[in-house]
């Protein structure tokens, strides 16, 4: 496979998916990949469809359903297929998902507010340049002005789904790959007393990654973050901005801009053991 699509840039890649891709979640329906491919060796016009016979184009299709459908649901997403098709040296995408994995909403909002320099609630084109940039020379990786003007271009086609020349926060979470919200996991209202006490310690721990017993800065918005999106899916930096302030309104005690864990406690009517 690396050698038939030997020389296939980010930017080809970007131009045929968008071409192949009619779901608003920006995946491609597993019956749509045969003419993908045929599509992406005439973009470059190094192997012909007449070079490969029926059984090694059927074979190539299976190779890419198997990596990349992993869901089962018949449809391909961008990010896995490109993970397989570009070369490394395109294929940044693989850069942040191998050198920057994220667990934790909190480090994701600490880039957020890093690089959300103008405090919009979206990161701009040149926002996203200056992480870009920052990424890279991060890891030691070196990047000419040009080609990281046509990375930060290609991203934003890419993850930018309203196409308004800006990323708000889902966007962002796509790019760096950041996994699903840790409050899936618990169902607060439908346990005992003591269940909740017990799921409340282990919320509480993760968000508190500086481990001071109080949530400030970035752990509050990583905590309100993913609270606010169990109710509203699409969350913009200015929403959460908004349901920050209510939360400290409401649990800051003591004015301290920091909610202490038993302040968090009480605002959820939980007892917990000083």
């Amino acid at each position: 496979m690396e050698n038939v699509f030997r020389g296939l840039s980010a930017a080809a890649f970007l131009n045929t998916w968008t071409q192949f891709s009619r779901n608003d979640d920006g995946s491609m329906e597993r019956r749509r990949l045969h003419e993908f491919i045929l599509h992406l060796m005439k973009t470059l016009k190094t192997v012909s469809r007449h070079d490969l016979s029926e059984q090694q184009l059927q074979a190539l299709g299976e190779t890419l359903v198997s990596r990349c459908d992993v869901t089962g649901d018949g449809r391909l997403q961008m990010e896995q297929v490109a993970a397989v098709l570009l070369p490394e040296q395109e294929n940044f995408l693989l850069l942040f998902r191998r050198e920057t994995p994220l667990d934790n909403s909190v480090e994701f909002m600490r880039i957020w507010r890093c690089y959300d320099t103008d405090s919009s609630g979206y990161i701009s084109a040149v926002e996203l340049k200056s992480f870009l940039r920052d990424l890279f020379h991060q890891h030691n990786k070196q990047i000419t002005t040009a080609r990281l003007e046509e990375y930060t271009d290609t991203m934003m086609k890419m993850f930018d789904k309203n196409q308004d020349g800006r990323l708000d926060l889902n966007d962002l979470a796509r790019i760096l790959a950041l996994k699903e919200n840790f409050l899936l996991k618990f169902e607060m209202e439908a346990c005992s007393q003591d269940d909740r006490r017990r799921d409340f310690e282990k919320i509480f721990a993760h968000y508190d990654v500086s481990n001071t017993g109080a949530l400030e800065g970035a752990e509050v918005d990583g905590f309100v973050k993913d609270m606010m999106e169990l109710v509203k899916p699409n969350l913009s930096g200015s929403d959460l901005d908004k349901f920050k302030q209510v939360l400290l309104g409401h649990c800051d005690i003591n004015r301290d801009g920091k909610i202490q864990k038993n302040e968090l406690a009480l605002c959820l009517g939980l007892k917990i053991n000083p």
